[in-house]
């Protein structure tokens, strides 16, 4: 009797024939380097990597996974905290070499192909003094961050990506190759708005873009003893700043250079700023998060935005060890503010608490009006336990778990998929809300066969 192997090997002789990328087998050197993804917990051996170079390759694969009867999964970046870009003995699409960017500067516009990070974005868009909203790490793929919703530096005055999402190319479950907009397959169009990779692979995005050059920004940090007080100023304070101005809220330990030494390794409370107005105005921006509290460390100024989106980058590199939680935020109550204190001294130098606002033009967009429902948040919250030694993973782990089980009955029911775990059925349905049902009838559509399930899955419609 044949080996699954074997069959496996005599099937992908067949899909040599019309695929013009990189097929990647077990057997085959590349295989762990090729199978290697951002969050080095993640251990999947997939029994084929199709490495896309084009549409018709993205085709190819898919046909070939539901004629042999394979799991799935499609990947990107390779951000996905759960490795859903991976999947064990099945085939995983690999869109990483599908990179290409057009940018239109006078209809403010960009094509962005799937295997695009954030930073080969905001190299592309910058040129024309042009950038649209994204997340805080330039490495992450723009299609996990876009289908997920996206938020961002940019989040407050332009919204999440998606708000700023004006078409797709999309290849189905059953191969075929649409267009997803308001004028086109409009119920697939509401759906990738938020609802994640259940609906197809896109091969292609376009994006609104907004004139977004230099920036004012940068860290300033409180000693973590300055908690209560700053976050309680915070909670206050964002919802009447204007939508130029945006601030995240952080704990943290302090990195290693460029930091001053004697400040390296201090447990820290704070904010990373990222201003959008004049110049000459920073100062009163500034000054009410000075007078909350003395600053142990600011350092904020102008710099182009491409620059503000990799600041993290050096800290955070693919294959340290990665275990994440996340909640949507309304309120900041005085309890919920007695749980981040408690938790606050992070267990490593790279775990940290991130509190992203997720109000101003984001509540202009009704609930309904597209996937991501959560318009009436005000913040986007993630607990990351990050090291780089394996040995630390129980430790990192524990720390977020407990941090999120205690700040939960404070928080909303659901979460920004993208900071998400596998955690089952129900936190996917209490993500998505009343517009869960809505979700399951797209799909019942365009998946029926539940095709795509590698990911947070939204199951079709009986």
């Amino acid at each position: 009797m044949a080996t699954h192997s074997t069959r496996m090997d005599d099937a992908v002789v067949e899909l040599r024939e019309e695929f013009r990328g990189t097929l990647c087998l077990p057997s085959d050197e590349a295989y762990d380097e090729t199978r290697a993804v951002y969050n080095g917990m993640i251990d999947k051996r997939p029994g084929l990597i199709a490495r896309c170079t084009d549409v018709a390759d993205v085709v190819a694969a898919v046909r070939f996974g539901r004629e042999h009867d394979l799991d799935v999964a499609v990947r990107s970046g390779g951000h996905s905290g759960p490795g859903l870009g991976l999947v064990d003995d099945g085939l995983v699409i690999d869109l990483a070499g599908m990179t290409g960017i057009r940018v239109d500067p006078y209809e403010r516009v960009a094509t962005v192909e799937p295997g695009c990070t954030w930073g080969d974005v905001d190299h592309a868009t910058h040129a024309f003094g042009l950038a649209t909203v994204s997340g805080v790490v330039s490495t992450t793929g723009v299609s996990g961050l876009t289908l997920g919703g996206g938020h961002g530096y940019l989040t407050r005055k332009y919204g999440l990506t998606i708000d700023n999402l004006l078409g797709a190319d999309v290849v189905l479950a059953d191969g075929r190759l649409v267009h997803a907009s308001e004028d086109e397959h409009e119920d697939l169009f509401w759906a990738l708005r938020g609802g994640g990779g259940n609906f197809g692979v896109v091969t292609a995005f376009e994006y609104r873009l907004h004139p977004v050059d230099t920036v004012v920004a940068g860290p300033l940090f409180w000693p973590i003893e300055s908690l209560p007080e700053t976050m309680r100023w915070y909670r206050e304070w964002l919802p009447n700043a204007p939508r130029d101005v945006y601030a995240f809220f952080l704990v943290a330990r302090v990195p290693g250079d460029p930091f001053p030494e004697e400040i390296q390794g201090e447990k820290v409370c704070g904010l990373v700023w990222c201003y959008l107005g004049p110049e000459e105005d920073v100062e009163e921006v500034l000054q009410p998060a000075r007078d909350a509290a003395e600053p142990l460390f600011e350092h904020v100024g102008p710099m182009p935005y491409p620059a503000l989106q990799s600041l993290f980058d050096v800290y955070y590199p693919p294959g340290d060890q990665w275990y994440w939680k996340g909640d949507y935020v309304s309120e900041l109550t005085d309890d919920a503010i007695a749980v981040h204190e408690r938790f606050g001294e992070v267990p490593t130098g790279q775990s940290t608490m991130h509190l992203y606002p997720i109000d101003g033009a984001v509540h202009d967009v009704a609930p309904d009006e597209t996937a991501w429902n959560a318009r009436d948040a005000n913040w986007s919250m993630v607990i990351v336990g990050v090291d780089h030694d394996p040995a630390n993973d129980e430790k990192i782990t524990e720390w977020a778990s407990d941090y999120w089980e205690a700040l939960h009955p404070h928080s909303e029911a659901g979460s920004y998929v993208n900071f998400m775990m596998e955690e089952g059925a129900d936190r996917v349905r209490a993500t998505y809300g009343e517009n869960y049902e809505r979700l399951q009838r797209i799909k019942a559509e365009y998946d029926p066969d539940n095709f795509f399930h590698v990911n947070q899955n939204v199951e079709p419609a009986n």
